[in-house]
């Protein structure tokens, strides 16, 4: 027993060592992610506090933990409850769906197609305009978008008039939002999502396609087999993250474009909670669908995480 404890403590005391070695050799690298973790602290860990409104009849002035107005499930049950409730789940699943399925290639398409690119100014002028959407306020994108497709004077409405002879009325008929919404957001976000895969790509050692290349491959089994698979990483990392998000749409873009008419496609989780928790005071009913928000995206990256782990793909944990 006493030798079994003397044989511990210099392996205790070695660990403790090897420990205070890794900060001093890596205390640069430290010292630059300090700032990303206060921030983290500061807008991600301390406004968890405010959860408690999902479990209150809260309104403002009220102290957050008085023992009054505690609801229990109360929130929770009124939302599954709703007759919104099928109708907004539906929407925001199929809303992300669409953008996964169509958005979410597009972007590493356009990295390999721009990486076989040699005239290296053609290469950053195409890289250049690709981005600049990025960069337009979201207003902007939707005025935009909406004079195109406007009823009366849109560039794409009388172009369809022209050779059809049917007047479309995109904004007022719900079949159409989907695919305006998902247009528009890979217009916007496919040359600025392209730079993390382009990044990637730069990490490919030459000498493989060199080799691939006396070995008699073509252009086109060099990136099947090299260049896709070299960032095969990085597009898991980023599939967990879409995968993630699959009930969560970020309603800036929705609620410019949508309208009581098109409720029906338009209406999503979000704006639900923009509309209860902001217009109509229901703080606490808005707290509560943010809250089963955040569980399922936790959920739904645990299990994809689980599953990119028995295939040998890179994780979160």
């Amino acid at each position: 027993m006493n030798n079994t404890v003397i044989r511990k403590l210099p392996l205790q005391g070695s660990k403790k060592h090897t420990f205070l070695k890794k900060v001093v050799r890596d205390k640069y690298l430290i010292l630059l992610f300090l700032p990303v973790l206060v921030l983290l602290i500061i807008f991600s860990y301390i406004p968890m506090y405010g959860l408690i409104i999902a479990f209150r009849d809260y309104s403002p002035g009220q102290k957050m933990l008085s023992l009054d107005h505690w609801v229990g499930l109360e929130n929770f049950k009124r939302f599954i409850d709703s007759i919104y409730f099928f109708r907004l789940i539906k929407n925001t699943v199929l809303l992300n769906l669409n953008l996964i399925i169509w958005g979410f290639p597009i972007p590493i398409i356009f990295a390999l197609c721009l990486n076989e690119i040699k005239h290296k100014y053609f290469k950053r002028i195409t890289q250049s305009v690709s981005y600049l959407p990025h960069f337009i306020s979201t207003v902007i994108i939707v005025g935009m978008v909406a004079n195109m497709l406007s009823s009366s004077g849109g560039v794409i409405t009388d172009f369809i008039y022209a050779l059809t002879g049917n007047q479309i009325n995109f904004f007022n008929d719900p079949k159409y939002f989907r695919t305006i919404y998902v247009v528009s957001d890979i217009w916007q976000t496919f040359g600025w999502g392209s730079i993390l895969y382009l990044s990637a790509i730069s990490g490919i050692d030459p000498t493989l396609y060199e080799v691939a290349t006396i070995d008699g491959a073509s252009k086109l089994k060099c990136m099947w087999y090299i260049t896709l698979r070299g960032i095969l990483p990085t597009i898991s990392m980023l599939f967990m993250f879409s995968i993630a998000s699959i009930f969560k749409v970020e309603p800036d873009k929705v609620l410019l474009l949508y309208n009581p008419g098109i409720y029906e496609t338009s209406d999503v989780m979000s704006t639900y909670i923009y509309r209860i928790g902001v217009l109509e005071s229901e703080y606490g009913l808005g707290a509560s669908i943010g809250f089963i928000n955040g569980i399922i995206s936790f959920i739904l990256i645990a299990v994809y995480n689980k599953l990119a782990k028995k295939s040998d793909l890179i994780t979160l944990w």
